[in-house]
């Protein structure tokens, strides 16, 4: 038995889900038009009637008219959203490049003096003399 003073609750109706509202936007030819039909309206009340008609906001308008003062005909249209793109440097890709080979080229010589190390050790376990080379002072001498 139900001793409280409150009616028991009606059946609520199913919820109705409605698709996701679309963000409108408007070219801009067709800001140029509403711009100019607004601004031959006269008479009291004849803006409120095309703002309905198009189902416009008057902070459209407002925008619209600031944009064609500014002299943006193409800030009439409309700006992409979300984040610009970067201009592309022409010279990065060759960096790129040349980052790649010195790094190939460094990798090479550490293998190279490897290699010259292994034959050093070579050459004394087995008790062979190398042949030293003394580039570096036949140049100096020479170019002196």
């Amino acid at each position: 038995m139900n001793t409280s003073n409150h009616p028991p609750n009606p059946a609520r109706p199913p919820t109705e889900v409605t698709s996701k509202a679309k963000r409108r936007f408007f070219t801009a030819e067709y800001k140029k038009q509403v711009l100019q039909e607004a601004d031959a309206c006269t008479q009291s009340g004849q803006i409120g009637a095309l703002l309905r008609r198009e189902g416009l906001y008057s902070s459209h308008l407002v925008e619209w008219r600031r944009l064609r003062e500014q002299g943006a005909l193409a800030g009439l249209a409309p700006h992409r959203r979300g984040p610009k793109t970067k201009e592309v440097n022409p010279l990065s890709k060759q960096l790129a490049e040349q980052q790649r080979e010195i790094a190939r080229l460094k990798a090479e010589n550490a293998k190279l003096h490897l290699i010259c190390d292994v034959q050093k050790k070579v050459s004394q376990l087995l008790g062979v003399t190398l042949p030293t080379i003394a580039d570096d002072d036949e140049s100096t001498k020479r170019s002196s």
